[in-house]
């Protein structure tokens, strides 16, 4: 799920927007004691998404492998925060940060699209802006083939949507930067797993994933410092040392340590 300067952009976001609750429907009915094999072939025959077409089944399916089920771990930590209603918020958050990572498409319209529009001034972002910018990539050849005018025109809706519908922006017509929230619990699991690639605490500060949530350097150090107040790791800070310790030894364990608070 990692993102490389050398990868080409896809318009796949045109058939897989946030699709949160499709996505907790699909967390709702998953069975643990089966292979994704067997439950897809189960949640397929039951339509449980209420889906018109076996094809659209299909697509949001080959969705959910990508985004959340190569990993068996995640699939799991993800079933543990579904159960518990007062986290619904932080998983939004945690199902953003999966579906980005998935996508580069996605995840660069934020890191670098709207970043560079915040940092500009801009508080509205209108579908030409997004059009333009996905010009500009396919202009440069970072696409894999050239787009057609109706392929740019779906891929800019279909990002714009997704980012409203996960909160990075508001607004129906008109789109605008949202005051965006992340619990602290989304990014302590987030930062576990971005933890367990890079395993330094200095290194996990710097993260570009942390741009995703709009988030400066500044604004990591003082989620972890509240993080820390409670209880949720152990973040130290001597001179140019950064020491970053988290309770658990994976990621599932992590998951249980933030389901089993009380709320």
């Amino acid at each position: 799920m990692n993102n490389t300067k050398t990868e080409l952009y896809t318009s796949k976001i045109i058939k897989a927007g946030a699709l949160i609750d499709d996505t907790k429907t699909l967390f709702a009915n998953w069975d643990i004691s089966q292979t994704v094999k067997l439950n897809f072939s189960r949640l397929q025959s039951q339509n449980i998404f209420g889906k018109a077409t076996r094809s659209r089944i299909e697509d949001i399916l080959v969705v959910f492998r990508q985004r959340y089920l190569d990993d068996p771990a995640l699939i799991d930590s993800l079933l543990l925060l579904m159960v518990k209603p007062a986290l619904s918020q932080m998983l939004d958050r945690v199902l953003f940060y999966f579906s980005a990572k998935n996508d580069r498409l996605l995840y660069d319209a934020v890191t670098c699209f709207l970043v560079s529009k915040r940092e500009q001034g801009f508080e509205e972002i209108t579908p030409e802006m997004m059009i333009d910018w996905i010009n500009e990539l396919i202009e440069n050849k970072q696409t894999i083939t050239a787009w057609s005018e109706k392929t740019i025109l779906r891929s800019a809706q279909e990002l714009l949507s997704t980012l409203r519908d996960f909160g990075l922006l508001e607004g129906v017509k008109t789109k605008r930067i949202a005051p965006f929230y992340l619990p602290v619990e989304a990014f302590a699991f987030i930062a576990f797993y971005i933890f367990q690639e890079v395993a330094s605490g200095e290194r996990l500060i710097h993260h570009p994933d942390w741009k995703l949530f709009l988030l400066s350097e500044r604004a990591v150090e003082r989620f972890l410092m509240e993080a820390h107040q409670l209880h949720l790791l152990e973040y130290h800070v001597a001179g140019t040392v950064t020491r970053l310790t988290f309770p658990a030894a994976n990621l599932e364990e992590y998951a249980r340590v933030i389901s089993q608070r009380t709320y």
